[in-house]
């Protein structure tokens, strides 16, 4: 799938007249736990000449989109941002793309932005806005779980993921891996919690993306509680990092331009 995947993104930059920076899965198959025909989340950020961004109407205001996505095919799902885009969201400590830059499966990393932005990423994170994002996901998800009596396992590991990157937040105030094995052999000390979840981490890997199963009583009371006490626990957090970033991430932008389009 790789061929297929780099020549997505020689497709996007030519119809595009773009330049792919950074290109990474997200997704299960990141997070260690895809089925079999788990779709490939392709996720990625892009850069425009420099006579794009020199006009008065800004990328991603009007017609001047600042996301290229293309229709889901053969299990391939590839989208991606403007590097404007990409970069006031990093501003905002965005959990979905510090996963981006710290995700184990990088189909490319031409240009030396990625980098750049994971050597300021522990400067920008912020604990509390992170973990409310993981707990309203997570909300989300068991929402769907909440008194069914058959689940979709897929929905179940929607849930558990974003619960346990938010109490490693919430343990250790950094930025959390990817991989949901590190994540479980990490957080969950309860041995009854911890097998029960390996245990559907086994039925998920090995079955398809929309089986389903019974709902479990001891994950449903970990998510239920834990959701809870995750968000009382974020409330009484203070957004901090260093002093504004906006003049550093503009100069890594203006650095971007000038070694992708040499102007």
């Amino acid at each position: 799938m790789d061929k297929e995947i780099l020549q997505s993104l020689r497709d996007i930059e030519q119809e595009n007249d773009v330049k792919v920076l950074y290109a990474c899965e997200s997704g299960s198959r990141a997070w260690g736990f895809s089925s079999k025909d788990s779709d490939y989340d392709v996720r990625f950020f892009y850069v425009h000449r420099p006579d794009v961004y020199l006009s008065i109407d800004p990328v991603g205001l009007g017609k001047k989109r600042d996301v290229i996505e293309r229709p889901i095919h053969d299990l391939l799902d590839v989208s991606g941002w403007d590097l404007t885009k990409a970069l006031k969201l990093f501003r905002k400590s965005n959990p979905p793309l510090l996963e981006w830059l710290y995700s184990d499966i990088i189909y490319e990393e031409t240009y030396g932005a990625a980098e750049q932005m994971r050597e300021l990423s522990r400067d920008i994170f912020s604990p509390s806005s992170c973990i409310h994002h993981y707990t309203n996901m997570a909300a989300n998800n068991y929402r769907a779980i909440d008194g069914k009596n058959e689940v979709k396992l897929k929905t179940y590991f929607n849930a558990l993921r974003p619960v346990l990157a938010a109490k490693w937040i919430a343990q250790r105030q950094e930025i959390p891996p990817l991989s949901f094995h590190a994540l479980l052999t990490q957080v969950v000390q309860d041995h009854d919690l911890f097998d029960a979840i390996q245990r559907l981490l086994e039925q998920k890997i090995a079955g398809d993306e929309g089986n389903k199963g019974l709902n479990i009583p001891v994950i449903d009371h970990f998510l239920e509680t834990e959701i809870e006490q995750l968000r009382r626990y974020a409330d009484k957090l203070h957004y901090h990092h260093i002093d504004d970033p906006t003049e550093q991430l503009n100069q890594l932008f203006r650095r971007t331009l000038q070694e992708v389009w040499s102007y």
